[in-house]
């Protein structure tokens, strides 16, 4: 048991929960079967949803009937009690039964929670929400997307060894470039916390990333960049101006390839092209969000996603523990 990697699983949070959950769980121990899953939630349930898919050793159900709900404020959510599911499985990877810990459920209340039961890496200030974000050239990390409104300069520079640790942890044979998303690329640009941070990394020499100087908007799926650094007030309208703009592309180029015969035809000729375009755009592939500057790695899953994202979640979890992300950021903070 010991050589497996124990994720602590949050069963009752997002949209059709525990089902998807579960179906997620499944789906994931068919090509890891080196995953201890600890479940949190309604056992009645989760037991109807398991059936006989996984090992007995892969494997344990805490029962509560209780959990966050999705209306839920945060500070409702800590109130509502330590016999939540949420809560629950926050606080087995703070008692180091799990190395990791992952839930669907409200996201603020989840922020909240986990900071109230995990302590911060020392010398850091503020925890951050990251996510992987899809370029031309593969993948990039962002953050922070809407934990911290407002952000010093010393804040931004440990998102940014933060941001480079975790793509280290993802991707361990690849040197990350960090950038700073600004209003211009000129050194002068941005307020003066931007214009400090600049200074900061650029003073800084680490042989875990490079600083790029800044980014703007317009170049965040350039794939130049693998670490994009800003404020949470910043980072969660560029990464909602992203999903809306993706979502408004696919369904343009949806009506137009079915909305007449030429069009039609013009898609089958192209079906295999399509599938890929698709495939690229499809958000269950990057999905799970992550919570760092804590001292133990919390994942939040998309609340609406289903079994497949969650899946993929998962295998976010797995690694980030096999790149020994707490290691790195600890290392070089």
């Amino acid at each position: 048991m010991s050589s497996f990697i124990k994720i602590a699983v949050d069963a009752m949070g997002g949209d059709n929960s525990p089902n998807k959950i579960i179906k997620g769980i499944i789906h994931h121990y068919s090509s890891n079967k080196d995953v201890f899953y600890k479940i949190f939630g309604d056992e009645e349930k989760i037991i109807k949803c398991l059936g006989n898919n996984l090992n007995k050793e892969n494997f344990q159900i805490v029962n509560t009937k209780k959990k966050v709900s999705s209306e839920d404020s945060p500070l409702e959510a800590a109130k509502r009690g330590k016999d939540t599911s949420m809560w629950l499985a926050v606080n087995s990877v703070k008692n180091k039964d799990c190395d990791i810990v992952i839930s669907a459920g409200n996201t603020g209340a989840l922020l909240v929670i986990s900071k109230l039961n995990l302590k911060m890496i020392d010398n850091i200030d503020k925890p951050a929400l990251s996510a992987l974000w899809p370029n031309k050239k593969g993948m990039s990390v962002v953050l922070d997307l809407g934990a911290n409104i407002e952000c010093s300069s010393k804040n931004l520079f440990d998102f940014s060894v933060m941001g480079a640790s975790l793509y280290k942890s993802l991707y361990p044979q690849e040197t990350p470039n960090v950038a700073l998303l600004n209003i211009g690329s000129e050194e002068l640009k941005g307020n003066e916390i931007i214009k400090d941070t600049y200074k900061i990394l650029n003073d800084k020499k680490s042989e875990d990333f490079d600083f790029n100087g800044y980014i703007e908007g317009d170049e965040l799926m350039e794939g130049k960049v693998n670490v994009i650094v800003s404020d949470g007030f910043t980072g969660n309208v560029a990464l909602k101006t992203a999903e809306g703009t993706a979502n408004f592309i696919t369904g343009e180029l949806k009506k137009a390839l079915s909305g007449t015969i030429i069009g039609k035809i013009s898609s089958l000729l192209n079906i295999s092209n399509l599938k890929k375009f698709k495939k690229r755009l499809d958000p269950r592939l990057y999905n799970g969000a992550i919570f760092i500057g804590l001292d133990s790695p919390v994942v939040k899953s998309h609340g609406g996603t289903d079994y497949i994202g969650f899946s993929n979640s998962l295998d976010v979890c797995c690694r980030i523990i096999k790149g020994n992300l707490i290691e790195k950021i600890k290392r070089n903070i």
